[in-house]
C-alpha cells in the first residue's frame, strides 16, 4: 500500500468484550466521576514516556494501559482542557460511562 493510499484511509479500533472490560477495570481513577476520567484507545501500546510528554497540563492526570491512556480530567473537564498527549493523537476518546456501557452491550453479545 502506497505511503498516500495509507494517509487517507481511516483508521479504527477495535476491541473484543472482554478488552473492554479489562480497559473498563483498568481504570486508574475510580475515585473519579466517569464522564471526567476517558480512555483513548490506541491501535499499540502507549510509550513509556507518554505522560511525561504531554503539553498543556493544568490539572489534569494522565495514566498508561494496555493499549489505552486514561485521563482523568480536572475540574473543568474535558471540553476545557487544552490538554495535548502526542503519542495518543491517533487514538480516539471515550468517557468511562461510555466504554462501561460499551462493555456491558459487547459482553450481552457474546
Amino acid at each position: 500500500m502506497s505511503k498516500k493510499l495509507r494517509d487517507v484511509l481511516p483508521l479504527f479500533t477495535m476491541r473484543t468484550a472482554s478488552e473492554l472490560q479489562r480497559v473498563v477495570s483498568g481504570n486508574p481513577f475510580t475515585a473519579d466521576p466517569g464522564n471526567r476520567v476517558a480512555a483513548i484507545f490506541l491501535d499499540h501500546a502507549p510509550p513509556a514516556g507518554t505522560a511525561e510528554t504531554a503539553r498543556n497540563v493544568a490539572d489534569e492526570r494522565i495514566a498508561l494501559g494496555e493499549r489505552e491512556v486514561y485521563v482523568a480530567y480536572g475540574e473543568h473537564g474535558m471540553g476545557q482542557s487544552r490538554l495535548q498527549i502526542p503519542a495518543a493523537k491517533t487514538g480516539t476518546a471515550r468517557n468511562m460511562n461510555t466504554v462501561a456501557k460499551l462493555a456491558e452491550m459487547a459482553m450481552e453479545m457474546s
